[in-house]
């Protein structure tokens, strides 16, 4: 069996968990195991062609824990829970969503995905801050979500004010511009996963960026740096309605550089359109210099007040070492 202290929770509690939420009397993890196997296979085949061997083996050492650690959250709080999952490109934050509200299910939870991506402001008023501030190309930095929206609508759900709208963004109107689609009526949810590429993070001291690193090169990189930290107090509320924080931290942050072209070249390749290396590398550098991962999200994993729990990802998308954030 695997253990489960890495993530905060005893084998007593865990079989208090599922024998509470389902009908099994003995051997309830097994049970468990055997449950929502079929659902997380199908999903991993379908969508990523791993072996069984693989499923089996990341379902039982990581995602089964991870989902009755939430499990056990909830259970002792009498309101939604609300999960932060921070990670970068190519980390697996959609994939760890979907295969958590797999076994959730299993264990009768309505679990939400929301993504950052879903509190965009709108393709209009994004036209006009681009106007106002011409470095906002791209949407995504701070300062190109509504973050009043992303408010009321974790309050609503908190508070048990259902049914709710959830905003959906459908990144491909407006010739991949992006814009809002048709909402999602949520009537029931009992976890909500809420992910994004700077979910949680938190503003710096203002003199990190005096010897910045690379992209951050000239004195224009490091003022558009200073102002998106400036914007992340903007998001300091809607970061307190998290109740936890999950990072998905690659073994070397420039992975995702790697992970964004090959998963361009799959689409060229698939027949769709898609970026050129250097395109790909004029995107991710204009995020690195907004929010670098070595100034804003290596100091998280040395802090047990902002994290709970680190899930380091290898260079092959496996996951590596699991731990609480320490002090020390």
């Amino acid at each position: 069996m695997t253990s489960y202290e890495a993530f905060g929770i005893t084998p007593e509690n865990v079989t208090e968990i599922i024998q509470t939420r389902t009908d099994c009397k003995s051997d309830a993890l097994t049970y468990l195991l055997n449950s929502v196997y079929p659902d997380v296979s199908d999903f991993c085949q379908s969508q990523f062609q791993l072996q069984p061997s693989v499923i089996s083996e990341v379902l039982q050492n990581l995602w089964l824990p991870l989902a009755l650690k939430l499990a056990w959250q909830r259970q002792k709080i009498e309101y939604p829970f609300i999960q932060g999952i921070l990670g970068g490109q190519g980390t697996g934050k959609t994939t760890i969503c979907k295969v958590l509200s797999l076994i959730l299910r299993h264990l009768g939870y309505h679990t939400l995905s929301l993504s950052l991506d879903d509190l965009y402001k709108t393709y209009s008023d994004r036209l006009i801050l681009k106007q106002q501030d011409p470095r906002l190309v791209w949407r995504g930095p701070p300062g190109t979500h509504d973050i009043e929206l992303g408010l009321t609508v974790l309050d609503k759900i908190r508070q048990g004010d259902l049914p709710v709208a959830v905003p959906r963004f459908n990144k491909s109107a407006y010739n991949g511009e992006g814009d809002r689609t048709t909402p999602e009526i949520v009537t029931n949810a009992d976890i909500v996963l809420f992910e994004g590429w700077f979910v949680g993070v938190q503003p710096i001291d203002a003199i990190a960026f005096d010897h910045p690193p690379p992209p951050i090169l000239t004195a224009e990189d490091k003022a558009f740096a200073r102002d998106m930290n400036n914007k992340l107090y903007d998001y300091l509320p809607l970061w307190k309605r998290l109740d936890s924080l999950i990072v998905l931290y690659p073994q070397d942050y420039r992975l995702s550089l790697e992970w964004r072209k090959q998963a361009e070249k799959k689409m060229i390749a698939a027949g769709n359109s898609g970026m050129s290396d250097l395109e790909i590398e004029q995107f991710v550098n204009y995020f690195w210099r907004s929010l670098h991962p070595e100034l804003f999200i290596k100091p998280l994993l040395q802090s047990p007040t902002l994290v709970d729990l680190v899930i380091e990802i290898n260079s092959d998308y496996s996951f590596g070492r699991v731990y609480q954030p320490s002090d020390n």
